[in-house]
């Protein structure tokens, strides 16, 4: 990738080169984590995208003079190494992360908004609202994602337009298995399961009037919920969903053509390419009805509220990691769809992204509302007790009553 720094980049440098570069932090390793260095940024960011933006990074100190300096992280571990170090004036100016943290660290203070201007309006729309919390953007969106039906074209000719349908189409084409996702034993799935629940009416929130979720509006436990618990439980019984089916075991089977349906994600598509599969991406099939809604993830760069150089973090992030050419660099490496509607737009000359792209526009953020941390906990096991032979309409009651009570 070749930085172009007489682009939008270069745009008013001269203008802003004093104030970026009079305040902020670097570090150079784990380790060293102190403020080292008045005219730099620290860019938390893992391994993959690290190498993507030492180019960006360099020609952003280039034109500005602040450096930037790209620690690596294991992304697992930087959203509570954020909240723990921000207070402390320790951690990153800016830092990579999913939006569903994004409830968690707004409500701790190390995030802030950003100022994305008429650049918001660059970005697919699904993106910028999962970056944003109660009406404000909070980072600059790189990568979505979201499952589909994956579909091997040589078993299954056309897609599916509902479940039962798709059911019976599996079942003609004799393999082991007519439909495969992959469950845990003991906590199910409701990631993967969540867009058949939608399709019954069931959110797990509603909205507020901005379209922001409302963590004082739970609907998992509505009469929808309760239809949808009682399909589970038939399904359970007819063999289609088994939580003895492990994410694993269902990508293999798939791979060895014992399916011709798998919920998935991209990440399992260039497998099954690999296995000589001929591959479509179908929109999810309805099971109740409505539309079946999977949740999208997006992932983005949060700018630190304890930064002492914001300025320069949020020009970097915006101008930079927001160009065109470093988010179509993150797809690259990453496989992610990019976030940047004209990266996307170049990238859906691929079936596949174009696919998943599809289904993703009809997706819904998944809620990164402090609130959904107490649905987690007991939404999948109590998946896994009705597919496994449990009373539906009771234990579904009981797990949104004990949702609410962990909410309240």
């Amino acid at each position: 990738m070749r930085v172009n720094n007489t682009g939008p980049w270069a745009a008013g440098a001269i203008v802003v080169v004093s104030a970026l570069a009079l305040t902020g932090c670097s570090t150079a390793s784990e380790g060293t984590e102190e403020p080292t260095n008045t005219t730099a940024l620290t860019v938390w960011v893992d391994a993959d995208r690290a190498a993507v933006l030492e180019e960006p990074a360099a020609a952003f100190t280039e034109e500005t003079g602040v450096e930037v300096t790209l620690v690596q992280k294991e992304f697992g571990d930087i959203r509570d190494s954020f909240i723990s170090q921000a207070p402390t004036g320790s951690g990153p100016d800016i830092a990579i992360g999913a939006h569903d943290w994004l409830g968690t660290l707004v409500t701790n203070g190390v995030v802030a908004p950003v100022e994305l201007g008429d650049k918001s309006d660059d970005f697919l729309d699904v993106a910028i609202t999962a970056m944003s919390y109660e009406g404000q953007v909070y980072g600059v969106p790189y990568s979505v994602e979201n499952i589909a039906l994956v579909r091997n074209t040589a078993l299954a000719s056309s897609a599916p337009a509902t479940f039962d349908e798709m059911i019976s189409i599996g079942q003609a084409a004799g393999t082991e298995y007519p439909f495969l996702v992959g469950l845990d034993p003991e906590a199910a799935d409701p990631y993967h399961l969540y867009p058949f629940q939608t399709s019954f009416g069931a959110p797990v929130f509603g909205t507020a009037a901005d379209g922001s979720y409302d963590a004082e509006a739970l609907e998992i436990g509505n009469d929808g919920g309760q239809e949808f618990a009682m399909w589970l439980s038939d399904q359970g019984a007819a063999g289609v969903f088994n939580t003895n089916i492990t994410g694993d075991l269902a990508r293999e089977k798939f791979l060895a053509g014992e399916a011709p349906f798998f919920l998935t994600g991209p990440w399992n598509v260039p497998a099954a390419i690999e296995a000589g599969i001929d591959v479509a991406i179908d929109p999810i099939p309805t099971a109740g009805g409505e539309a079946a809604q999977p949740f999208v993830g997006v992932q983005g760069f949060f700018l630190s509220a304890t930064s002492t150089n914001a300025l320069a973090a949020n020009k970097f992030i915006v101008e930079y990691i927001g160009s065109e050419e470093v988010q179509t660099a993150l797809y690259e490496v990453g496989g992610r769809a990019p976030a940047l509607t004209a990266s996307y737009e170049a990238a859906s000359s691929d079936e596949i992204v174009a696919g998943f792209g599809a289904v993703g526009a009809n997706a819904v953020p998944m809620p990164s509302i402090p609130a959904m941390s107490s649905v987690w906990e007991f939404w999948g096991v109590t998946e896994a007790a009705i597919i496994n032979g449990g009373d539906p309409v009771s234990l579904w009651q009981k797990m949104a009553e004990d949702i609410q009570a962990a909410i309240n």
